[in-house]
């Protein structure tokens, strides 16, 4: 399966300008789009908090505007000529020339605003929630080719959405092609606290392991010996590696009614991971628990 690069042309968009570059990257290149300077220095706080506020609102625009940073202790020129008093101060160019400005670190939805001015209204079909609703809407009609593009659109705008990520790591896993779900999903942190990428973790490794053997036949033994948990637990593992979800909530928790210790608490420990693969908030999961409670506290 060919998806498309999540990071490919993410960097046009945003340059580190110079005044010997100004002319090329500003005066000329606002002649095709409109350029977003942004005049700063590597002392100013407000700057640090402005920036990455700016870069996040041009990726968003997807094209629609351009954004050249500028350092005013290596390039005073431009930033004199311009009049810039403080920093960070941010003008607008359009046609050659400077069409509207700001100063200081102004809220993003502000800025998101000035974006929209400039370009003439907010671009079409780019909104990383709409995006996100398109790649799930995708994948739950099996259009792995759809979900991947809608993933990977808003992987150029945010290279670190972890919803994106984990979305994309889908898209490889109802391809088969595990090994690169598991290294698309490696771009997340480790420690993320991301919900999507949490459940898609504890999924595959549900997943990777699972016993070999039929469940029909783990259900026979079951059957045949109700205190064999070992069967039962083994079961249970082959059920979410299913994505009976459901099914090994079940059959865990009647180990831990049987015997709340067997095996250092294992059946106890592996339902946690249950919860996490359908997704903490989920039916399945706050059924469980409520389950579980009312085994542990009777």
């Amino acid at each position: 399966m060919s998806l498309a690069d999540p990071t490919a042309s993410a960097d046009d968009l945003i340059k580190d300008g110079s005044d010997a570059g100004f002319m090329a990257d500003v005066i000329a290149q606002s002649k095709i789009q409109p350029v977003i300077v942004d005049f700063w220095a590597t002392w100013c706080g407000p700057c640090r908090t402005l920036t990455p506020a700016l870069e996040k609102q041009v990726r968003a625009a997807a094209g629609a505007v351009k954004l050249v940073k500028i350092d005013v202790d290596k390039n005073p020129a431009y930033a004199g000529q311009l009049r810039v008093q403080s920093i960070p101060t941010v003008y607008a160019f359009v046609d050659g020339q400077p069409v509207d400005g700001f100063q200081g670190a102004v809220p993003e939805s502000q800025i998101k605003a000035f974006i929209e001015k400039l370009s003439g209204g907010p671009a079409v079909n780019t909104d990383v929630e709409q995006l996100l609703a398109l790649g799930e809407e995708s994948l739950g009609l099996d259009d792995l080719g759809g979900a991947a593009q809608a993933f990977a659109h808003v992987l150029t705008m945010e290279p670190e959405n972890e919803t994106a990520i984990a979305g994309m790591a889908r898209v490889y896993l109802a391809g088969d092609d595990v090994e690169q779900a598991r290294q698309t999903l490696a771009m997340a942190p480790a420690d993320s606290k991301n919900a999507a990428v949490i459940s898609l973790r504890a999924q595959m490794a549900l997943a990777s392991a699972a016993p070999t053997g039929e469940a029909a036949a783990l259900e026979a033994r079951v059957r045949a010996d109700p205190s064999d948990h070992q069967a039962r637990y083994d079961l249970s593992l082959v059920q979410a590696a299913a994505g009976d979800l459901q099914g090994a909530v079940t059959s865990l928790l009647d180990i831990v009614q049987a015997d709340r210790e067997w095996n250092d608490q294992a059946a106890r420990k592996q339902l946690l991971v249950v919860f996490e693969a359908a997704g903490l908030s989920s039916d399945i999961a706050k059924d469980g628990r409520r389950r579980l409670s009312s085994i542990l506290f009777a």
